[in-house]
């Protein structure tokens, strides 16, 4: 949406209003309902999801020839922000839980400007919504405090210790998995001092969802064994993130502890590739030069996942192992993968230490 700098300021207030009301026929009206009222058509609608060029999924309906976009709630929500209109939380929120799903224009855009909303007044409406029965409403609360804090410690909020505060004693008596699991992801990070602990609670939770994200509560010190007793969780969400986590915890002087090492070695060989591809990614950030850690690099070599044939490639070139070019052969072609990515440069960097030794 291209409304220009400062539209409540340069935009004529009938404007405003008449943009307003459009964005709010349409969205308490409904695309379909709307298709039929122009159309005339009686048959079932078309629909389809698409992805819009800022990286949100949008509900796309054809009817009697025409063809509309959903997303008027995300519509109406962006222009009240733009034009200093602020709406009771639970009105913006009403617009985004039917549309309960990651990625949703509507959804991402009631979260993230209720999250910019700062005082007394919408704390107060927001902690209310803790209470509502419908697991939908509180996971959507969970991600207006995301967006709340979305940015620190870069831009730290000020009332951050509150909603840290607000969100440790939620996490010990929310019932709900996939609610539960979502405020955790929220509140890890900020040094609470009961983190760990909450995290050890949820540890053996029965929805994978709440073992992944009690994961990152984790201290290496503390509950090293905890974390490595998911290696050999069944659901591969967890193991993924138990991959993702190891490299937060090497020794002080950033070696590879053996427990971890053995951990990520078990985890390079999973049978679900976005594991293997994470226990890839962690290993070969370390500069362990071990027989084991050498051989499972080498073993991914007969991988036909692209991504995870670089990420063996970049591992062997940091390593100066003799088997980095016919590592790199494997992938085929660079240029598939973006410019920006650090692994496509190890080649080079690997030739010039390799003419420089030679000198």
């Amino acid at each position: 949406m291209t409304l220009g700098n400062e539209p409540q300021v340069r935009l004529p207030e009938a404007s405003r209003r008449e943009l307003l009301d459009l964005a709010r026929y349409w969205h308490e009206t409904g695309v379909v309902e709307e298709l039929r009222r122009r159309t005339g058509a009686t048959e079932s609608a078309v629909k389809r999801q698409v992805d819009d060029p800022h990286g949100d999924t949008i509900d796309e309906f054809s009817l009697g020839g025409r063809t509309a976009r959903d997303g008027h709630g995300a519509i109406l929500t962006h222009l009240e922000w733009a034009f200093g209109v602020f709406p009771p939380s639970g009105e913006v929120m009403a617009r985004a839980v039917p549309h309960a799903q990651v990625g949703d224009s509507n959804w991402f855009a009631a979260s993230y400007y209720l999250g910019q909303r700062r005082g007394p007044r919408i704390w107060s409406e927001l902690t209310s919504l803790r209470q509502q029965p419908d697991p939908a409403c509180r996971r959507f609360l969970a991600e207006v405090i995301l967006h709340r804090n979305l940015f620190v410690p870069v831009n730290r909020p000020p009332d951050l210790a509150q909603d840290v505060e607000f969100l440790a004693s939620w996490a010990q008596e929310e019932p709900d998995g996939q609610v539960l699991a979502a405020v955790l992801e929220t509140f890890t990070g900020h040094g609470h001092p009961e983190q760990e602990a909450i995290g050890l609670r949820y540890i053996g939770h029965p929805d994978p969802g709440v073992r992944s994200a009690a994961v990152s509560c984790l201290d290496r010190e503390r509950a090293a064994s905890a974390l490595l007793g998911l290696v050999h969780d069944p659901e591969p969400e967890v193991r993924h993130a138990v991959a993702e986590a190891f490299p937060s915890w090497s020794a002080p002087d950033k070696r590879l502890e053996p427990a971890v090492r053995d951990a990520l070695l078990l985890l390079i060989r999973d049978e679900i590739l976005g594991v293997r591809r994470r226990a890839a990614q962690s290993l070969s950030g370390y500069d362990d030069r071990s027989a084991p850690v050498l051989d499972a690099f080498l073993a991914l070599l007969d991988e036909e996942d692209k991504d995870l044939l670089l990420e063996a490639a970049w591992a062997l070139a940091r390593r100066d192992h003799p088997r980095t070019e016919e590592a790199y052969e494997r992938v085929g072609p660079l240029d598939v993968f973006s410019k920006h990515d650090h692994r496509t440069s190890a080649l080079w960097y690997y030739r010039a230490r390799s003419r420089s030794d030679q000198a």
